[in-house]
């Protein structure tokens, strides 16, 4: 499993920094620096810290971080479920990184 690249996708999609994760997940920044370098593997408590703060589903990260050895014996049913968990995520991510245009005042 790569939970530094699960990592730097799911912060860049959600539109966060390091330290902006940092300080919404409660973990120190150089921690999360050391996580997608691949120089630290999460915990079970850090990666659900993470999850709540990037506002992703546990079994999208873990997806995102699965290698193609992870996923052998992975049924159907399960990408299916995965691959909505991706898109509502995106979605959501979009709709609110998405600056508003204002109307113009007559």
């Amino acid at each position: 499993m790569d939970y530094g690249k699960a990592l730097r996708i799911s912060r860049a999609v959600a539109g966060l920094e390091q330290k902006q994760l940092a300080a919404s997940s409660g973990l120190d920044p150089s921690h999360i620096s050391l996580i997608e370098k691949g120089t630290r593997k999460p915990s079970v408590r850090a990666i659900a810290k993470l999850c709540r703060a990037i506002r992703i589903p546990e079994p999208l990260f873990n997806m995102l971080a699965a290698e193609s050895a992870d996923l052998q014996g992975i049924e159907e049913e399960e990408f299916q479920r995965i691959g909505t968990y991706l898109a509502r995520f995106l979605i959501r991510s979009e709709s609110q990184t998405k600056p508003r245009r204002r109307k113009k005042q007559p």
